[in-house]
């Protein structure tokens, strides 16, 4: 195993970012780790790379453990953290130069990366110089220096604009057909386009791991959008037969999940009609990653 995670728990004073999680990465897999914002993926990831350590637990990266075998551990990982550091006075090449006599690797590979990257036609810049897109093409450059058998991506698109979004999703992708891949982010679509697997966490717990492909088609819930002419209550849904939840996604417009194979639109009219109300538009919509994450990490 790539990436193998063994019963881990952290916690910062009283509250516990991570409650015994345990999974395993294979080699060249390209995985997807989910979760709310402070659901305990940054606070993992730092585990994995040895930046900080576990209270309990094991895990070990490339089979080597974090805990007893560091320097081989950051020998085979490379990390792009959420918040990229880079010197932004340097130039590009100077950079990657700089990081190659810390990895003790040969010059040659500067250019290997460079090309790899995408970097060719803003190389002779300054970091500092750089746009957002190509300031985390360095930092993935920075990664693959030493040519690590793992990627741990934290956030790596955070702040692109959709073409840079596009491009950074496509390197990523490429990469990981030779390499493993444990990435974060918050953008569903990327997951979607990306990964091969998909892990979420909710409050320091694994809720979901599944291969993405089965994820969406184990998911046959069946997903209708309705908007209503006026506002209706939670009360008011206690009628309707093999509601599973209802979301008011905004103003009198809802999202009901039903456990039945049946088509629910016809019911819905029906319901509407009892009620005194309208429906101005209703819709059966196919789950997607994003609609699976909401549920499974609802409060």
């Amino acid at each position: 195993m790539s990436i193998e995670v063994q019963n881990i728990s952290k916690s910062y004073g009283t509250q516990k970012a991570l409650d015994a999680i345990s999974f395993s990465v294979k080699q060249g897999e390209i995985v997807g780790f989910l979760g709310p914002n402070g659901a305990g993926k940054s606070t993992l990831m730092k585990i994995l790379t040895t930046y900080i350590a576990s209270d309990e637990g094991a895990a070990s990266v490339a089979g080597f453990d974090v805990e007893n075998s560091k320097k081989d551990v950051q020998k085979n990982v490379g990390y792009l953290p959420e918040h990229n550091p880079l010197y932004l006075e340097l130039y590009v090449r100077e950079y990657l130069t700089f990081n190659a006599n810390v990895y003790n690797v040969p010059k040659s590979r500067i250019q290997e990366v460079i090309e790899l990257t995408g970097l060719t036609p803003e190389s002779h810049k300054k970091i500092g110089q750089l746009s957002k897109g190509y300031r985390q093409r360095v930092g993935l450059a920075t990664a693959l220096l030493h040519n690590p058998e793992v990627l741990i991506l934290d956030e790596p698109t955070t702040g692109l604009d959709p073409n840079q979004l596009v491009e950074i999703r496509d390197l990523i992708k490429n990469i990981g057909a030779n390499k493993t891949v444990f990435l974060s982010t918050h953008i569903m679509q990327e997951v979607e386009a990306i990964c091969d697997r998909v892990i979420i966490i909710n409050q320091g717990k694994i809720v979901t791991d599944k291969k993405l492909d089965k994820l969406i088609t184990e998911e046959q819930e069946q997903l209708i959008e309705v908007e209503f002419d006026k506002n209706i209550s939670n009360d008011d849904l206690k009628d309707l037969l093999n509601l599973k939840s209802a979301i008011n996604t905004h103003d009198t417009t809802w999202e009901f999940t039903f456990l039945t194979s049946e088509d629910m639109r016809s019911k819905l009219f029906d319901f509407a009609t009892e009620k005194g109300l309208k429906t101005l538009q209703i819709q059966l919509k196919s789950k997607n990653l994003e609609t699976i994450f909401r549920e499974k990490t609802k409060k």
